[in-house]
This record gives structure tokens, C-alpha cells and sequence, in this order.
């Protein structure tokens, strides 16, 4: 079946984003053109999901950014909601997500970048995603939108690597360890 991959960065008390959804404090952070890995991790999905706040967050920051297929996860949104130039590009889905990706895996992907909070959560809860690459931004903002929530049962990682950066960002590789003790791939 299709795999989840993560790639997100927080703050060092594990936020993603304001109460509001405010990015201000990622946004200003200078990291002086270093490289993350963010193009390599694109290179190696077929396409991109995330939940409808990531969606609305990316479109109010100017030129869509992707140029793979991204699949947003709502109830609420239609598809007459996106803007012109993204049809064709981005389709909504209302899928569970293992459903989701067992239509996906029915499509030929076999990567997909998994974005955005909730979407995070919702996929990790249901045993869908196959690594995490955090990054922690050395910033404190006290309260916002959580990285990760509840989860029914704990969740065993396995470090693959950490690499630290002069900007003072911090990307840690971690594989998830399926419930039956063998790494998932």
C-alpha cells in the first residue's frame, strides 16, 4: 500500500503554527539558503495530502508552490472552491485515510507526503506513515496548533538520523515501528 512520509517543521515546544494558523514565526526565521532536504523529500512522492487549513495556509502565501498532485482532505470544501488555476492540479477527497491511500496505491503512488496537523495525526493514529522528518526551529511561542495529539496507544520510533544546522534548526529522521515490533518500510 501507499506509504506516508512527513516532513514538517515546529518550534521547540512543539508547535506548527499559531492558535490561528499564523506562520510568522517560520516565516521570519533566516536560514540563510541552507538545504533541508524539502526538494529531495518532493523528489520521492508521487504527490502530496494535507488537510484543508495547510491547503488555505499555502494558497494565502502567493504562487502554488507544488507542481505534483496534492489531494485535500476536507468535508466542507467543493470542488468549484478551488481557484482556476488549480484544477487539474488539486483534487478533493473526503476519504478516510486508509481509504485514501488504498485508492492512491490503486493509482501508482507509492510516496505520499503527508502535511498538516490534524492530517498528521489522523494518518499516524491509523498506522500510515512510514517515516517522520521533524524539524525543530529554535523558537519558544508558548501556545498554538500541537505537532502531534492523542493517540490511542503509544507510537515507537526508530532514530535514523539528526542533522543540525548553523541557523540553529535541528531536522531529526525518525521511522515508525509497526505495532508488531518490525519497521515498517
Amino acid at each position: 500500500m501507499t506509504t506516508g512520509h512527513v516532513f514538517i517543521a515546529a518550534s521547540l515546544d512543539g508547535f506548527i503554527a499559531r492558535s490561528d494558523g499564523d506562520l510568522d514565526w517560520l516565516m521570519k526565521f533566516d536560514t540563510d539558503g541552507e538545504d533541508h532536504g524539502f526538494d529531495a523529500m518532493l523528489a520521492s512522492v508521487e504527490g502530496l495530502i494535507m488537510g484543508r487549513g495547510t491547503f488555505e495556509k499555502v494558497l494565502s502565501l502567493g504562487e502554488w508552490p507544488y507542481t505534483k498532485p496534492v489531494i485535500v482532505l476536507s468535508r466542507s470544501l467543493k470542488q468549484s472552491d478551488l481557484p482556476d488555476h488549480l484544477r487539474g492540479k488539486v483534487r478533493l477527497s473526503d476519504a478516510a485515510p486508509k481509504i485514501l491511500m488504498e485508492q492512491l496505491d490503486g493509482e501508482g503512488w507509492k510516496r505520499a507526503y503527508v502535511d498538516g496537523g490534524k492530517v498528521i495525526q489522523s494518518f499516524l493514529r491509523e498506522g500510515l506513515i512510514a517515516d517522520m522528518l521533524v524539524t525543530r526551529v529554535p523558537v519558544l511561542i508558548g501556545e498554538g496548533l500541537p505537532l502531534f495529539g492523542a493517540v490511542p496507544q503509544d507510537i515507537s520510533l526508530r532514530h535514523l538520523e539528526t542533522k543540525a544546522f548553523p541557523s540553529g534548526l535541528v531536522s531529526s529522521k525518525y521511522r515508525i515501528v509497526q505495532r508488531d515490533g518490525v519497521a515498517s518500510s
